[in-house]
């Protein structure tokens, strides 16, 4: 039996969920409890969303079991946001500047909820995001960059675009020791092979132009995508000559 259904058969037995998700939070750790916390959010209501995202960062500070509440909450908004609530969108965009990096990761993976029954409609929402700071046009090119979401044409067009107008900020951010620019500049380090890979013919022709950048992190960034297996696979030729361009500029 999968960990997902130990963990469904679990909470239907339960009145009261916290001290389980508690115990089994993951937390202190490097990896919390993403199998649970799915589950929790299937089977969970607004009412205990609400309830779990009343864990703010004073409350549930970094690494804490209690955070493991607060991201089951986060998670639990992009239920209700692929049911049709619109107006969680508001609130997720102030959660992608939460100091807490998993309550960040769960905005991300909240929006894709939505994307997996309406991506057109996640596309319009996050070219918003793209315009706003650091941390939220991180959020908008991790949402956006899961695999599964990128199999049509038109969601990986979209999604390079998109990224082509987020590195456009890169080059002109002046506060790069900012927390939120460090993580973007993390983010857009996998997410162009993410979507380079699902449309190879159309991402590596737009990869090419930051490549050839004269922005050390703007090279930073595509040089670490060029290292992603999935891009390699996708694109083996492209990726050995960019490559071996790289080692000859360096030498």
């Amino acid at each position: 039996m999968k960990k997902s259904e130990i963990y469904r058969e679990k909470l239907l037995t339960l009145d009261h969920w916290d001290a389980f998700l508690l115990e089994e939070s993951g937390l202190p750790g490097p990896r919390g409890n993403l199998e649970l916390a799915q589950v929790v959010v299937d089977l969970g209501t607004r009412a205990l969303f609400e309830q779990y995202l009343e864990f703010t960062s004073d409350r549930a500070p970094t690494n804490s079991p209690q955070e493991f509440l607060a991201f089951c909450g986060v998670l639990g908004l992009g239920k209700l946001l692929a049911e049709g609530d619109a107006t969680q969108f508001a609130r997720l965009r102030l959660l992608a500047s939460d100091p807490r990096w998993r309550t960040r990761e769960a905005v991300a993976m909240a929006l894709q909820r939505l994307g997996e029954i309406d991506m057109p409609a996640l596309l319009v929402e996050m070219a918003q995001w793209a315009t706003g700071n650091y941390l939220e046009q991180r959020a908008a090119c991790a949402a956006l960059c899961e695999p599964k979401l990128l199999k049509d044409t038109q969601a990986a067009r979209g999604t390079l675009k998109l990224l082509d107008m987020i590195t456009v900020s890169v080059v002109s951010a002046t506060d790069r020791k900012n927390e939120g620019f460090i993580a973007l500049r993390k983010g857009l380090a996998y997410c162009w092979s993410v979507a380079a890979a699902a449309l190879p013919e159309v991402g590596t022709r737009m990869m090419e132009r930051w490549l050839q950048s004269d922005d050390k992190d703007v090279r930073w960034i595509m040089r670490e995508n060029l290292k992603k297996k999935r891009l390699e696979a996708a694109a083996p030729e492209w990726v050995n000559f960019w490559k071996v361009r790289f080692l000859m500029l360096k030498s």
